[in-house]
């Protein structure tokens, strides 16, 4: 069951890990990347040229004309690799590698016929190591305790930015646009529900806590918009519970 991962990328001239990919992609033949350049102003786009120059089989590049946000980018990659990629599970993941390529590709081997929705979750324990700073955990936490409110069930971390889904329910995940450009991951969460049931849901998803996550300095979420935040949420849950 071979993997693509969409990496929506936006101004990451000065932070993407080139070398990284590299070395995954030279020991893992098997997985295909989507890299969505997502109205780059700097020359992101070059890098992820460059990338796919030395792996052409593997690595697929979307350039978009203007910035559309992690969701609509995220929807743009799915969208093409269900057209081009000969695929049976389908990924995302932040371009700065917090959860690496590995992590996500071995969550990727827990899809099967049962479990149709796998996603990593910060959870620190003793045997892993998850670095946040504390007040973004304290917001996080805060924030994340409403989302699972919202939704009726009980997720620890929708907002992880490592998420994995059999072919069959990418359609259902992003045919439709997303009311927000950063909480789509609360849109997905709602999508599944609502087509599948809650019941039905929670017996094909399986939360994941992650072996490693590393908070970065450059965030491309800025803390103003902790703001907008409340809105998005508001119009999210209006548009799903109606």
């Amino acid at each position: 069951m071979p993997l693509c991962i969409i990496v929506p990328c936006y101004n990451e001239a000065n932070r993407f890990p080139q070398e990284q990919f590299k070395q995954f992609l030279s020991k893992q033949t098997a997985v295909q990347l989507v890299l969505v350049d997502d109205g780059s102003t700097d020359n992101t786009l070059t890098l992820l040229t460059a990338l796919s120059a030395h792996f052409p089989q593997q690595v697929e590049i979307l350039a978009l004309s203007e910035n559309k946000g992690k969701a609509g980018a995220v929807q743009a990659g799915m969208q093409l690799a269900l057209q081009k990629a000969s695929c049976d599970r389908f990924a995302y993941l932040d371009a700065d590698l917090s959860t690496s390529l590995e992590e996500c590709t071995l969550l990727g081997e827990k899809i099967n016929a049962e479990t149709r929705f796998v996603f990593g979750s910060r959870i620190l324990k003793t045997d892993n190591r998850i670095e946040r700073k504390w007040y973004r955990f304290l917001i996080g936490r805060v924030i994340a305790t409403v989302i699972s409110k919202m939704l009726g069930i009980s997720v620890y971390d929708t907002q992880c930015g490592c998420k994995i889904l059999d072919r069959k329910l990418i359609p259902i995940a992003f045919d439709a646009p997303f009311s927000s450009r950063w909480l789509f991951d609360v849109e997905i969460f709602f999508r599944l529900i609502n087509t599948l049931g809650e019941k039905q849901m929670i017996a094909q998803s399986k939360e994941v806590p992650l072996d490693q996550w590393l908070d970065t300095e450059d965030s491309r979420v800025k803390f103003s918009y902790m703001f907008q935040l409340w809105l998005d949420l508001a119009i999210i849950y209006r548009r799903y519970k109606q």
